[in-house]
């Protein structure tokens, strides 16, 4: 009996062509997506026409029906020119001068009210915020208002305001100059280390921390300590109208004052809470009533990627109390002492 073949169904074809078709398409919207998050982060974070940075305002309080502003600008924590917390390469220095050019180039900004609640920090940062708030000035009123703590380069920078307001709790005053180093060599010597330096000159490993300085060493850096500081105590004297000499063989010993001492001092110009900063910087502006306004970032692509790229913590810490500000060995601060380790 002859068998008949069996029939055999015919394999479907792969669709190849859909595949690539797809792939394709996909290729084309990723390429899309980023195209117009690319577009979106250019008109939302290029500048102004006058080439500053465009900055987004946010209406905070006050008399919300007045076109009349007055820019509240944010002066907190420790002063310093690192960009890790910042959306300026500057640091705090560049978001401050960020803020200040837009309250400047807007006619209804009438004054600027400075909320400063800083222990210090840097000492060329400190210098760059009071300049900035000194060219400011010129053009529009400015006042500091100092909340719990404007100490030492906090204080610094305040006095490029024309007004100064504070607290009678507010801890201020603090004027000085730090700088700290460590030296390990008697660590060294208890788990058997040596360090082996090489250098081209006498104090080219000035502040190492593998021995211990020399005379000359701490004369030299003495030196410049005071250097600092007599510029720290010539801006005051001149800014607060102060004599000089009092003031350095006075107050200006690196104590702390209270708001009411700092009053009595002349450090300040008089003392009040947030709400009479108001009514002062609207009484130097010359209006009578005025919106509280701030800036913030507007939304960025290279913001949210900077975000994103953030470590992430593995441990969860707990703050039950204010920890010391850790200096830098080899940097020079303007800082009160019991506020670092």
């Amino acid at each position: 009996m002859n068998e008949v073949p069996p029939v055999l169904a015919n394999r479907p074809t792969r669709p190849w062509g859909w595949v690539a078709l797809t792939v394709v398409l996909a290729l084309l919207l990723v390429v899309s997506v980023m195209g117009n998050l690319g577009l979106l982060s250019f008109f939302f974070s290029t500048g102004t026409a006058s080439g500053h940075r465009e900055l987004i305002e946010e209406v905070i309080g006050g008399d919300t029906h007045t076109r009349n502003k007055i820019a509240v600008l944010y002066l907190y924590g420790v002063i310093t020119s690192n960009a890790e917390h910042f959306p300026d390469e500057e640091g705090l220095v560049g978001w401050v001068r960020a803020q200040l050019e837009h309250a400047l180039d807007d006619a209804r900004v009438k004054a600027i009210l400075v909320r400063v609640n800083s222990p210090g920090g840097e000492v060329v940062a400190s210098d760059a915020i009071y300049r900035a708030l000194a060219e400011a000035r010129e053009v529009k009123p400015v006042i500091a208002y100092l909340e719990s703590v404007a100490a030492s380069g906090g204080y610094y920078a305040a006095v490029g305001a024309q007004h100064i307001m504070a607290s009678d709790l507010t801890i201020t005053g603090s004027i000085g100059v730090i700088l700290q180093t460590l030296t390990l060599r008697g660590l060294m010597d208890k788990v058997g280390i040596q360090a082996h330096t090489f250098k081209s000159g006498q104090y080219k490993d000035l502040l190492n921390p593998t021995r211990q300085p020399t005379d000359d060493e701490k004369a030299l850096v003495q030196g410049l300590i005071m250097e600092v500081y007599d510029k720290f105590l010539a801006i005051v004297a001149r800014e607060r109208e102060l004599d000089i000499e009092q003031l350095r063989n006075g107050l200006a010993d690196g104590r702390i004052l209270s708001g009411k001492q700092a009053l009595d001092a002349g450090f300040v110009d008089e003392l009040g809470y947030f709400d009479d900063a108001v009514e002062r910087a609207k009484q130097l502006a010359g209006v009578e009533k005025a919106k509280l306004v701030r800036y913030r970032v507007p939304f960025s692509l290279t913001e949210l990627l900077r975000f994103q790229a953030r470590p992430v913590p593995t441990r969860l810490q707990i703050e039950f109390v204010p920890q010391p500000v850790r200096l830098e060995p080899g940097k020079l601060y303007f800082l009160p002492s019991f506020l670092f380790e």
